[in-house]
């Protein structure tokens, strides 16, 4: 299955490297099986010949990635494969993706830009850029912002089941903070479900009377991610459409 789920990605992609694509598969299938397996095993489950699978093994097994028992012959992973991943982990990519991702998105719309994650019960800002007009909205890395009340809190939620966005809107009150925020948290379910054919999220006056965002969501591996603009409500209304078609722009790029 892992192969054919390998061989439909690479087919769809012109560039593709199909033994990067094998060798990918390999790993996925002792994380579903979660055993030594034999040659002959993963030949069967990786659709290979088994010369080709024997090439494929001896290969990682020499970089050091999989061992093989003495006796039986089996395979199975090294920690090698997690000391990587857990060293590339540590540079933060997703911080990295997320300051350029704002400060190009900025850089199209004159807007300040956000990118941030779902924290609990809040939005936690990983990275901004602020906008080039006089009037615009500030904020910072590492802020947590209202997750009921702006277009980015929004969009994150979205990327969830509405039984899990209910749950979450109901971990504790939702504070009323202008006449247009959302308080009950099956109206906001109803909201996002409204918006989703759209493409994007909107939060009119709702977190700050005067400030409104437009915002998309989507996955990043296994993290739901949002960027958002940000700004005073006449000016972005007045370009809402602009602003629309660029987010779902970098939404097809980006998610």
């Amino acid at each position: 299955m892992a192969r054919k789920v390998a061989k439909k990605k690479v087919e769809e992609t012109s560039t593709a490297v199909p033994a990067a694509a094998r060798t990918l598969a390999v790993f996925e299938i002792f994380a579903r099986e979660r055993r030594p397996l034999s040659k002959s095993e993963l030949a069967r489950l990786l659709d290979l010949p088994e010369s080709s699978c024997s090439d494929l093994l001896n290969t990682v097994h020499a970089l050091g990635y999989v061992t093989r028992t003495v006796t039986t012959r089996r395979y199975y992973p090294t920690s090698r494969l997690l000391a990587t991943a857990t060293s590339i982990a540590e540079s933060d990519p997703l911080g990295l993706l997320a300051a350029e991702a704002v400060s190009k998105l900025s850089n199209r719309t004159g807007e300040t830009c956000t990118f941030g994650v779902i924290d609990t019960d809040a939005v936690k800002i990983l990275a901004i850029m602020q906008g080039h007009y006089p009037l615009r909205y500030v904020a910072q890395a590492g802020d947590r912002v209202s997750l009921h009340a702006t277009a980015i809190g929004k969009a994150l939620l979205s990327e969830l089941p509405p039984e899990e966005m209910a749950r979450i809107l109901r971990l504790k009150p939702l504070r009323r903070r202008t006449e247009h925020t959302l308080v009950d948290p099956k109206e906001l379910v109803r909201r996002v479900q409204e918006e989703r054919p759209q493409g994007w999220y909107s939060a009119v006056n709702e977190a700050n009377e005067g400030v409104s965002s437009m915002a998309i969501g989507g996955r990043l591996g296994n993290e739901i991610a949002g960027m958002s603009i940000v700004g005073p409500t006449a000016r972005l209304m007045a370009s809402k459409d602009k602003y629309a078609a660029i987010l779902k722009e970098f939404k097809s790029e980006l998610f």
